[in-house]
């Protein structure tokens, strides 16, 4: 061994130490830790961790089976239900870290994942407990706070230039601005299904609105968005813009934002509560809008309970997603050929009474959620239309048709009746007639009623919880190739369900119209017929469906069939383009929009009778929208005695409408009492003021008199005389 000076202890090698001191890497920043991996045994250990590779890699997350350490429980031979993934880097890391935590694995499992590097720091914390700091109470504010309005008033919202008012609408005492938003740079604004949301849409994505503040309430990242669905419960958003996604790089990752998996796509599926990007979509053929047919939306539709969302690849296949995994049901595509649309058949009050019994009270089955679709004629095969219940995917009903050139289908909104509308040609294909097949849902086996029309069907419109329907047709030459200012002339006719002879039998035909467009009110039984879209005519005609006769006089047959079919009123407003009712059936408006011409834009609403209450000519004015309102919560026992006892009711809103009118009164005398009050006053004063000059002149002031000469003319006598020529 070398010699050591004694002197060597006293020398400081610090600097030497530190610059040449061994850095240890610990390499556990790229290393995570994942739970809410299901516990298997050993035998499918191989197959689960394929699986997890491909769920990572959906997700853009680079990972190999051998990446990954799965600990045992020696005891029962089962795996603990996480494992450890080591990445090859730290950005995979933290991609799989912003993109995967929370992520649904399958039914039972969702991803949670951890650095192992903080499981180490938590694990060392002390333990010794704190209690901690009481926050104050912060309440959130209800977002349907509007519905306890007192005078029970309903909203409406308008866009003009780049102002919007959200409105009060009620008596002329009652009308006001509700709220007037600071909203900048948007494209629209759209209310949500029950009323909740109102949604703008801007060129970073879309935002929610709501609450008796009107704050905003969600967002979603969605650049350049043209289009938005909600869903009918109001649980999920759809998106759409013509610019495909694209995710630049070092853009913001999480479950709210757009990963690099999802660039090139068009459609986006969101979860409106947590604001989490579910799924994304891209264009299907058929979908992209050409310059002869635009593009159909709502690309995705939705079941009636958010369940399930489907879209169709035309002429192949049905997909059917659940809700919120977005996973395929069944695994597989309702694959039909030739198939060109479907719709679902709505939740009416039945099925919602029979599903509160299924979750209470006697067990009676609710029904399946069902659709429709129909495919064209093939070779030797019909046109056929079939009715499926889902998720069972069991054929309900089907018919055959023959001769097709078109179909179009048409719920009830209560899901009683489905209308098919099916465009026929002759066999030579010269000229063209209309069925409506009309399926009875309510009644076994589906039995379907065929009415015969010679005209084209230009619009067709159910009675909203009604037996009723109406249809606008057309045999003008005219009709397809229009020319500028060319009317179509139009026949409106009315059909309802007679029981006796138990098929849908003609109420009446309004001959030598040129209305265009059916608008039933909410509540049935009232319907507006209106020219939308013409040039040359604008006019609206307010129909009444039961005005003097009801339903226990047509059941005893007391009353002539169509006899109760009454115009209530008629109106114009140049240029209409869009005609909505209120949620309560009582008023409509009528709008021009500019988007569409620039003459005359501004809206005017009317009563059910077609009385005009309030009409504004503004320029630059675009929508005009009502606020939706969500379905009752009262049981029907309820609706049934509050109509019993509406007099008393009647009596009551009667005496506020008296009070309302004498407070009025009232206001107007104080008004014309301080006017007189004002006149008299002002009376004294000049007397008090003609007093003191009479005084002055009575005292023998020395001012200079005048003289006022006046001039009288007095007749002595008048004579009349004839002259003739």
């Amino acid at each position: 061994m070398p010699e050591t000076s004694p002197h060597d202890d006293d020398i400081d090698y610090t600097d030497i130490e530190n610059k040449y001191q061994v850095q240890y890497d610990d390499g556990f920043d790229n290393l995570l830790v994942v739970d809410g991996i299901p516990i298997i045994d050993k035998s499918k250990l191989e197959r689960l961790l394929t699986k997890v590779v491909k769920e990572f890699s959906k997700k853009g997350v680079s990972v190999k089976a051998d990446d990954m350490y799965m600990p045992w429980d020696n005891a029962s031979g089962k795996s603990k239900g996480f494992m450890f993934v080591e990445f090859r880097n730290v950005d995979d890391a933290n991609l799989a870290l912003a993109t995967l935590h929370n992520h649904p694995f399958d039914a039972k499992h969702t991803f949670k994942l951890n650095r192992f590097t903080d499981i180490e720091r938590y694990a060392e914390l002390d333990e010794t407990y704190v209690e901690p700091e009481l926050e104050d109470y912060m309440p959130r504010e209800h977002l349907r706070a509007w519905l306890a309005d007192p005078q029970g008033r309903d909203q409406y919202v308008t866009y003009r230039g780049d102002e919007v008012l959200i409105n009060w609408h009620g008596k002329p005492s009652q009308s006001e601005v509700a709220y007037k938003p600071d909203w900048k740079d948007f494209l629209y604004v759209a209310w949500s299904p029950l009323g909740t949301f109102v949604a703008t849409l801007h060129r970073q994505g879309v935002r929610l609105w709501g609450g008796s503040s009107w704050k905003p309430q969600q967002r979603f990242a969605h650049p350049l968005v043209k289009l938005i669905d909600f869903s009918p419960c109001e649980r999920y958003l759809v998106t759409w813009s013509n610019e495909p996604i694209v995710v630049p790089e070092g853009a913001v990752q999480g479950p709210q934002y757009f990963s690099p998996d999802d660039e090139g796509n068009n459609i986006a599926v969101w979860d409106i509560k947590s604001g989490d990007l579910l799924r994304t979509f891209s264009y299907n053929e058929g979908d992209v809008p050409t310059t002869k047919k635009q593009m159909q939306w709502p690309t995705l539709k939705w079941s009636p309970d958010d369940k399930f969302v489907a879209r169709i690849t035309p002429g192949q296949m049905i997909s059917v997603h659940e809700l919120p995994s977005m996973y395929l049901q069944g695994k597989k595509s309702l694959k039909i050929e030739g198939v060109v649309d479907f719709e679902w058949c709505p939740l009416g009050d039945k099925d919602k009474e029979e599903a509160g019994a299924a979750n209470g009270k006697p067990a009676k089955k609710a029904r399946e959620n069902m659709l429709v679709y129909w495919t064209p004629e093939v070779a030797n095969q019909p046109a056929r239309v079939t009715l499926l219940a889902f998720p069972s995917r069991a054929i309900l009903r089907q018919k055959n048709l023959f001769n097709v050139t078109e179909c179009k289908l048409y719920w009830q909104n209560q899901g009683d009746f489905l209308c098919v509308k099916v465009d026929r040609h002759t066999k030579t294909k010269k000229s063209i007639f209309c069925n409506l097949e009309i399926f009875r849902l309510r009644e076994k086996d589906y039995p379907v009623e065929v009415v015969e029309l010679k005209d084209t069907v230009m619009d067709f419109s159910w009675e909203p919880k009604g037996e009723r329907f109406a249809i606008v047709s057309s045999s003008d030459t005219n009709l397809g190739n229009p020319g500028p200012g060319v009317t179509i002339k139009t026949d409106v006719s009315f059909y309802q369900l007679d029981h006796g002879k138990n098929d849908f039998r003609l109420l009446r035909t309004l001959s030598s119209r040129t209305s265009n467009a059916i608008r039933w009110s909410p509540r049935g039984r009232h319907v507006v017929l209106a020219t939308v879209g013409s040039s040359s005519k604008s006019e609206l005609e307010f129909w009444d469906l039961d005005f003097n006769s009801d339903d226990a006089h047509r059941k005893e047959g007391q009353a002539e069939w169509g006899s109760g079919i009454q115009l209530l009123g008629t109106a114009d407003h140049y240029g209409v383009t869009d005609v909505e009712w209120d949620p309560s059936g009582r008023y409509l408006a009528t709008s021009a929009s500019a988007w569409t011409h620039t003459l005359e834009n501004g809206f005017a609403i009317w009563d059910f009778r077609g009385q005009e209450i309030v009409k504004q000519i503004q320029d630059r004015f675009k929508q005009f929208i009502w606020r939706p309102r969500p379905p009752t919560l009262l049981p029907k026992e309820k609706q049934k005695l509050i109509r019993k006892n509406l007099r008393e009711y009647s009596r009551a809103f009667d005496e506020e409408d008296a009070a309302e009118e004498s407070n009025v009164s009232a206001e107007l005398t104080a008004l014309r009492k301080r006017l007189v009050d004002e006149w008299n006053a002002w009376r004294l004063l000049r007397k008090k003021e003609l007093g003191e000059e009479r005084s002055q002149k009575s005292s023998g002031t020395d001012e200079a008199k005048e003289e006022i000469e006046v001039w009288v003319d007095e007749v002595v006598e008048q004579t009349e005389e004839v002259i003739i020529e």
